[in-house]
């Protein structure tokens, strides 16, 4: 066999037994998991979750996942933690240990320790009947069969499965506690997903200048207009500042095209009269969506008839929603 095909045929293998796990994983999902759940929720402290190994290093994601889920949650080493750092469980707390064995040294030697404490302990573990599965309250049960390399040494299969059900348990909490997307966007000010969660339209355009022309207004007057505020479009607006229409770039270049009279046009005679708008108090996610469905790259901002000004397209860009 050549070197590509080995590769691909290991990388396949790999990927072929990661899935069969999580099929596993899935199948397991009883009465057991509920109580989990259950017990987290019932907890008036943080989840403290713990392992050594590849397993803490999937613990610390499935902190990260927790907190940012409205699931308050800390990591902690299972080395250091006979080692002292045991002193940041707290009485409320509730503690995770993720262990593929279950028969780790350092497991083995913090289990008690949690016991005395007299927090209940929650273990993700392979073997339910290792000794970390006999000493917990309660269990994540993470069969796996086999690792995925050929060896059958390397964690691979197996923190595949300890991820997907960390994830599996920050979902089922989430759903429970009825966390929304506003929950979500507290926890996310930063990025583009919190900012698709409470970013608004209100927010972007002031920041804009606010191109505006009355109906009476020359083609002459209307085409600086667009071009001194640099938004490629503007509004035709009453005295007392109600939307009328919209003028495009595209609406000039189809008045050149139709050989027009510039000299006796008005705004009025080429305008829009159904431009594309929007509330200011709109997501600035539902303006991108707009912009898309109508294949525009402004939209003008209008508050009960009023016109307000404009947001573009470059706006979102520049906000990292695109």
């Amino acid at each position: 066999m050549n070197q590509a095909n080995l590769i691909l045929k290991t990388a396949a293998q790999t990927i072929s037994i990661e899935c069969l796990t999580l099929n596993e994983l899935q199948v397991s999902l009883d009465e057991k998991f509920v109580k989990s759940v259950q017990a987290i929720i019932k907890s008036k402290g943080r989840v403290v979750i713990t392992g050594v190994g590849k397993s803490a290093l999937i613990a610390q994601k499935i902190v990260a996942t927790l907190n940012s889920t409205g699931t308050p949650a800390i990591f902690m080493h299972a080395a250091d933690a006979i080692h002292g750092d045991l002193g940041m469980v707290r009485p409320d707390d509730i503690v995770l240990c993720i262990s593929k064995s279950g028969e780790t040294a350092e497991v083995k030697v913090l289990v008690p320790l949690v016991k005395n404490l007299g927090n209940p302990l929650i273990a993700m573990v392979s073997k339910e009947q290792s000794f970390l599965g006999r000493q917990a309250d309660y269990i994540l049960h993470t069969p796996v069969a086999k690792e995925a390399d050929p060896n059958n040494l390397a964690p691979t299969a197996s923190t595949t499965a300890q991820a997907a059900m960390g994830d599996a348990l920050a979902t089922a909490l989430l759903a429970v506690k009825g966390f929304t997307p506003q929950d979500f966007a507290q926890f996310h000010p930063g990025g583009a997903l919190g900012k698709q969660l409470y970013l608004r339209v209100s927010d972007i355009y002031p920041n804009n200048q606010m191109p505006a022309v009355q109906l009476e207004d020359s083609i002459q007057k209307t085409i600086l207009e667009i071009t001194s505020k640099c938004l490629g479009a503007t509004a035709v607006v009453t005295q007392n500042n109600t939307l009328k229409g919209i003028v495009t770039d595209g609406d000039l270049r189809r008045m050149l095209e139709k050989g027009l009279d510039m000299e006796n046009l008005r705004a009025a005679d080429i305008m829009s009269t159904t431009p594309k708008t929007i509330p200011s108090n709109s997501l600035a996610v539902a303006a991108l969506q707009m912009m898309r469905q109508n294949s525009i790259t402004q939209l003008l901002v209008v508050d009960e008839g009023e016109y307000k000004g404009v947001i573009h397209l470059h706006d979102l860009i520049r906000e990292g929603l695109i």
